[in-house]
């Protein structure tokens, strides 16, 4: 609930498919987030990251115990249930040894982890994490989130930890307390108090779980952070209160005040095609499907997924130029969305206001020029100097095919991008003039 929840805060839910735009905020490895978070006096584990299996081999020797655990580094949750390329199952393991950090550090690095969270494709692991294995008393949930409902800081906590809280919000949704904040005031240590009690700490530890939140809350404010998620946060046998785990997103509008932290940002676990567009200021989330969608405007972009859904097809991603692209952004845009193979149609429904549908028009010919673009594209223009768009795309003399309305666009995106499947499928030719 919670972590899915944080990703959807800032996004619009699609009426039809359930698609979320969502806006990208920073996350970071677990082994950078308990830096951070020692250097403001919580408490974590002792350990440290390893590029190879020689390195971490070492790390365990420094380490100087029995009791290790061995983590795969990647920004997606559900590790430890994932499966390795290599074979290996779990992407965190209990180790006695340094050469069986070693051993499964060689089946960790430079081999892709598939998770629930990651997809079919999976993510590959270029580092892992060695640390201390701590003997638990207790593991429990602990969170800050930005929350819109709430409008501010709230923190949420459950003495449920060390699993999957969706699913305890799901099924035992009176074991989740929250606690808003009032941002111009702080947390307060009452606040704190009676978390900690419904958490169930013993009572010797009441004031180092509530020391713990108090930094943890000054750690999220301090870095605009959107979400700390600590899963768990431990009692641990020998007296300790400790954040085992850690997850954290960054606000990108405060990137100009913490550079050091957003220098940080992990492109390799990235989706490639969104590290281009965020290059050019395009907002850009892959989807699963055969349609593009080149749309100016979050909400008409949300409207023109959910008529494709409507007339049977699929949209293969969320792209939204924005309100006063250039010509060399639409014309990225363009690029972009016929790099993705499973695209058989491109559907552009621009409406002009500050945006100039001639801008618009100028970019699309540029792109398809450039690449010899073969996938067919229907263009609806609608404002701003429409008629001179019209005339541009007309006197081109390439592959587009224009729509007075959104209707007539979604209908005709959807029957070609059928026909080229079929096509595809029987190792057809396609020509140009489709049966529309």
């Amino acid at each position: 609930m919670f972590t899915s929840l944080v990703r959807k805060v800032s996004g619009v839910k699609s009426t039809t498919n359930s698609l979320v735009y969502t806006k990208r905020f920073l996350n970071v490895h677990e082994y950078q987030a308990q830096k951070m978070m020692k250097a403001f006096g919580i408490d974590c584990p002792k350990g440290n990251v390893a590029d190879t299996p020689e390195e971490a081999e070492k790390i365990a020797e420094v380490l100087g115990t029995q009791d290790l655990v061995v983590k795969a580094q990647i920004l997606a949750g559900g590790r430890g249930k994932g499966i390795f390329t290599s074979g290996l199952k779990g992407g965190v393991h209990l180790c006695s040894s340094p050469e069986e950090i070693k051993n499964y550090a060689k089946q960790m690095i430079g081999h892709t982890l598939v998770t629930k969270q990651t997809g079919p494709d999976g993510k590959v692991v270029h580092q892992v994490y060695i640390t201390e294995r701590h003997f638990l008393r207790k593991e429990m949930y602990f969170a800050i989130l930005m929350d819109r409902k709430a409008g501010g800081p709230v923190m949420v906590a459950s003495p449920q930890g060390g699993v999957d809280i969706e699913a305890v919000a799901r099924d035992t949704p009176s074991a989740i307390f929250k606690e808003p904040i009032d941002i111009n005031i702080g947390v307060k240590p009452e606040q704190t108090a009676r978390l900690a009690e419904k958490l169930g700490f013993s009572k010797k530890n009441i004031e180092k779980a509530q020391d713990q939140m108090k930094k943890l809350y000054d750690f999220f404010i301090k870095n605009d952070c959107t979400l700390v998620e600590i899963n768990p946060f431990a009692e641990t046998a020998s007296g300790e209160v400790l954040c085992m785990d850690a997850k954290l997103n960054f606000d990108d509008n405060s990137s100009f005040r913490h550079k050091e932290i957003f220098a940080l940002r992990d492109k390799s676990q990235e989706d490639p095609r969104e590290v281009k567009a965020a290059e050019y200021d395009l907002n850009y989330i892959g989807l699963e499907g055969n349609i593009g969608c080149l749309v100016n405007g979050a909400g008409l972009a949300m409207a023109t997924m959910d008529i494709i859904k409507l007339y049977g097809g699929s949209p293969a991603n969320f792209l939204d130029v924005g309100g006063g692209a250039t010509q060399k952004q639409v014309q990225e845009a363009i690029k972009l969305i016929s790099s993705d193979p499973n695209v058989k149609s491109i559907l552009v429904n621009i409406f002009g206001g500050i945006m100039k549908c001639d801008i618009i028009a100028l970019g699309i010919i540029a792109a398809v020029k450039e690449l010899s673009i073969k996938t067919p594209l229907v263009v609806r223009l609608q404002g701003t100097n429409v008629e001179s768009a019209k005339k541009i795309m007309e006197e081109s003399g390439l592959r587009i095919i224009a729509a007075d309305d959104l209707d007539e666009a979604a209908k005709k995106s959807v029957r070609i991008a059928q026909i080229v499947s079929l096509a595809e499928a029987a190792e057809l030719d396609v020509s140009f003039k489709l049966p529309l």
